[in-house]
């Protein structure tokens, strides 16, 4: 056993001690460099009584380092959930489930507050558990951790997923190695990026595949078409998302010149947006409309070469099965934008499974994907 096996052995076994024992502690062990270990667990504590699953045996939180998209060192929060029952022989396949938007404030961690939808994601969720997967969910760098949460930031959602599943298996022994990435909307885009990045970033685990519904994967296409031209549409989302990204982009890439885009009142409602969560955001810029944030074009400058690189899931080919469920009247993520990122797949060599579902919205999607979504890791997984 060399001197790393021997470290993250130790750890775990620590880890899973204390934990049983139902105290919140500490662990940290580090590189040869004093560097944290990418899923060294921090923290644990047992989750809020309203936040755990039907589906679930017990619910953790825990928070654990990672890495952001520059390979800096930061912390991210996150919660584990096991299936009831008897694990199998070789453990419960792990779901990384890689949530939606729900702002970029602390107090927006679903680990603490719940997520935006609640009985829709837990639904999801404990579909996952009840079919005998372990369910670890990230809250991401920055929501409910030190810093601002960099919005859409595709490498940083990636290690924060990716790691979340070591960090688990240190502190519960019945989790598999096999894992699967599982994402909506902006964990849609997360869990694509994650696709490309998990076999060489944690090799010792075995991930076996990517779900992605309603993905935001390729959005520089459409916020590059927003500026101070653009009328009102009566979409407060719209200009919520605006801010979103436009502070998230900062936080990936501090040197972006933010405010040489925004106007007074763009800058107060990007401040906003670094504390208020998605319905209170969407409370805040009721009325006004993603032209009246923004002082020239974003087609303009170098918005579009910064974000492109953060945002817009790398079309490099995919390892492992791609599963893109969609809905055909989703407004958020429109269908003809999803339809030409899978175009660029194939002509990439990647040839994912798509399923559009003609009666669903942005938010529908992942419920009308669930029986699709589950047989596809049947396929991968078993």
């Amino acid at each position: 056993m060399n001197q790393l096996a021997r470290l993250r052995y130790r750890r775990r076994f620590l880890a899973a001690a204390l934990a049983v024992a139902g105290l919140t502690f500490v662990v940290t062990p580090a590189h040869a460099d004093d560097q944290p270990l990418p899923g060294t667990v921090v923290t644990t504590s047992p989750l809020a009584e309203d936040l755990q699953l039907n589906g679930s045996e017990r619910g953790l939180r825990l928070t654990y380092w990672t890495q952001d998209s520059t390979g800096r060192e930061a912390q991210s929060s996150g919660a584990v959930f096991t299936p009831r029952g008897a694990a199998p022989p070789h453990g419960w396949p792990v779901v990384s489930w890689l949530h939606g938007t729900v702002g970029l404030g602390d107090e927006c961690a679903p680990s603490t507050a719940g997520p935006t939808d609640r009985d829709r994601d837990f639904t999801y969720l404990n579909a996952w558990l009840n079919h005998g997967y372990a369910v670890v969910a990230t809250d991401y760098i920055g929501l409910g951790t030190p810093g601002v949460h960099a919005f859409l930031d595709g490498a940083a959602e990636a290690h924060a997923a990716i790691d979340i599943v070591r960090a688990a298996r240190t502190i519960d022994s019945s989790l598999s190695t096999s894992w699967l990435a599982v994402g909506q909307s902006q964990g849609g885009g997360g869990a694509l990026w994650t696709a490309t990045m998990a076999t060489e970033y944690a090799p010792e685990l075995d991930y076996r595949g990517v779900i992605a519904t309603a993905p935001a994967a390729q959005v520089v296409s459409l916020l590059a078409a927003a500026g101070p031209s653009v009328p009102n549409l009566g979409m407060p989302n719209l200009t919520v998302y605006t801010a979103y990204a436009m502070r998230g982009l900062k936080q990936a890439r501090p040197d972006w010149d933010l405010d040489s885009y925004l106007t007074p009142l763009g800058r107060r409602l990007v401040d906003d947006a670094e504390t208020l969560c998605f319905r209170a955001m969407a409370e805040r810029v009721e009325g006004i409309g993603v032209g009246e944030l923004l002082t020239r074009s974003l087609s303009e400058g170098d918005f579009a070469e910064s974000a492109h690189e953060v945002f817009d899931a790398p079309m490099a080919p995919y390892d492992r099965p791609v599963f893109i469920g969609q809905g055909a009247i989703d407004k958020t993520v429109p269908l003809p934008l999803t339809l030409a990122f899978i175009a660029q797949l194939r002509a990439n060599g990647t040839f994912p499974a798509l399923r559009v579902y003609p009666g669903s919205d942005h938010g529908g999607t992942v419920v009308a994907a669930t029986i699709d979504a589950i047989q596809f890791a049947e396929a991968v997984t078993r």
